[in-house]
């Protein structure tokens, strides 16, 4: 996955980053009995999403061709028995 860049991108970065913050937002309101604070987390992981996905439309992802094509090949070399 690294070879691919993928996730590299402004909108994915934000994204998660959003996302993230809600999920410890959430996180720490379930832990104080909280249902309030915790929907409220929830609804900003929902957010995270919702800006990935429009910097991402925006033209701040990754561009949809962008993504290598990979070929397999029935070409396989024979195991060498002398190891």
């Amino acid at each position: 996955m690294a070879g691919s860049s993928h996730g590299h991108t402004p909108a994915a970065w934000t994204g998660v980053i959003i996302v993230f913050i809600g999920f410890c937002v959430a996180g720490a309101f379930m832990v104080m009995a909280q249902p309030a604070g915790f929907w409220a987390g929830m609804a900003i992981v929902v957010l995270g999403g919702v800006v990935g996905w429009i910097m991402s439309a925006m033209g701040l992802g990754m561009p949809k061709n962008a993504h290598p094509v990979h070929h397999t090949t029935d070409k396989r070399e024979p195991v060498n028995a002398e190891s």
